[in-house]
């Protein structure tokens, strides 16, 4: 297998586990906690799947083609609250993982070193692609940090909880022998 087609998998792996850790808040939370903002300088989970929405389809859609961001795009409506109901936002959410996952993973290695643009400035379709990196798991934090402060205490862990950390060693030792 081939350097680029191994960085590939390995980008569109990792961001399928921040997809799926974005999914296992949602079904923790209810229409109403998907709204709740905790100050005016903050985003509730709905306001940041609106806006990833609005990035991943500006981005991905022509990714090789044409600029990053769409003239179609009007970013700063992705910030004002759309209180849509939870499955129009998880709607939102597969519709703009689908576009991000389908033009991803038809990259070849050849298109790795071409250039791309986002808001006029030239990128590597590597470093394209490490940028998005960045900003979507940037956000997935934002909506499980949100999802644990809401839950607070009824909150289901999407990792090893706290004071678990021999088990799962454990466990993975087992696993990889």
């Amino acid at each position: 297998m081939d350097i680029g087609r191994i960085f590939l998998d390995s980008a569109i792996k990792r961001l399928s586990n921040y997809k799926l850790l974005g999914e296992q808040t949602f079904e923790q939370l209810t229409n109403e906690q998907m709204l709740i903002q905790p100050n005016e300088a903050s985003n509730s989970i709905a306001v940041i799947i609106q806006h990833l929405h609005g990035n991943m389809k500006s981005r991905w859609t022509n990714f090789l083609t044409e600029d990053g961001e769409k003239p179609w795009r009007i970013r700063d409506e992705e910030f004002e609250l759309q209180k849509l109901n939870k499955e129009q936002l998880i709607n939102l959410w597969n519709e703009g993982w689908n576009v991000f996952l389908q033009t991803i993973s038809a990259l070849s290695e050849a298109d790795l070193g071409k250039t791309i643009t986002i808001r006029s400035e030239p990128l590597t379709v590597v470093d394209a692609i490490n940028r998005q990196i960045a900003h979507y798991s940037y956000h997935v934090g934002q909506i499980v940090f949100l999802g644990k402060w809401i839950r607070n205490e009824d909150w289901l862990s999407l990792s090893i909880p706290k004071k678990g950390s021999d088990a799962f060693n454990k466990k993975m030792k087992g696993d990889y022998k």
